[in-house]
């Protein structure tokens, strides 16, 4: 059985064509011509069965034939915040891996011993999209611009909320049995949870999280990278509130 291509069009009810990129992959990559059936989705928790009408040069229109809702996998909002690492490939590949397990959103926070300040997000969404798009995610992950440590304090935030950290002399319990302890019937729960530099978070930044509601936890007993860490987290959020 031929496999189904998806294809990223967040206006895919309000246009009959792709986007510049998704064209571009569907006409010269793919090879899809007039007649050949696709899928499309929307990011908002909608796929749509469509059929190529126009495969030219750079254009892919296309007609849609069924709009099919579909249900989430996991319950709440699950929040990934973590600093970006010095070697951005290992943040990209974090980034990617999270979206496949399922995310729904990541923020870049700069850290006192952060190693990396700036991101790309425009080039970091584009793989979101690509992984969306391999892992059959109905739904794309939000992505936020880069913000201190101290501004993301600020910020309003509801649900459950974690930081997890290294320091021993500082109480701390495992991620995963707070996750499964706190795991609510309510599909409306939100959970974030810090990943911090390679460096980790200064104890200051700990301290602060923890005065702000952030309750203070561990991975295990291993001591994980930055990526690995974040990895681990999104798992851990997704086997309990599933």
């Amino acid at each position: 059985m031929k496999e189904v291509r998806f294809f990223y069009a967040p206006e895919a009810t309000a246009t009959n064509e792709l986007p510049n990129d998704e064209a571009m992959h569907a006409l010269r990559v793919l090879r899809l011509k007039a007649g050949d059936e696709m899928m499309l989705m929307d990011g908002l928790g909608n796929y749509y069965r469509a059929e190529v009408t126009l495969a030219h040069t750079k254009r892919c229109e296309y007609e849609v034939k069924e709009i099919i809702p579909q249900q989430r996998q996991w319950k709440g909002h699950l929040h990934l915040a973590v600093a970006p690492t010095k070697m951005m490939e290992r943040t990209e590949w974090l980034v990617e891996k999270a979206t496949e397990v399922g995310i729904d959103e990541i923020s870049f926070i700069n850290c006192q011993y952060s190693e990396r300040r700036l991101v790309k997000v425009s080039r970091v969404d584009k793989i979101v999209i690509a992984a969306s798009k391999q892992s059959h995610k109905a739904w794309k992950a939000q992505l936020n611009d880069v913000v201190t440590f101290k501004e993301f304090m600020e910020q309003p935030r509801n649900g459950r909320k974690y930081i997890a950290h290294c320091y021993e002399e500082i109480p701390r319990t495992f991620l995963f049995d707070e996750l499964c302890k706190q795991a609510s019937s309510d599909d409306e729960d939100d959970v974030t949870i810090l990943i911090g530099p390679e460096g980790d978070f200064s104890i200051d930044e700990v301290q602060e999280a923890i005065a702000n509601g952030y309750k203070s936890v561990h991975l295990g007993k291993s001591r994980l990278r930055t990526e690995t860490a974040g990895l681990a987290a999104v798992m851990m959020m997704q086997l309990a509130e599933r």
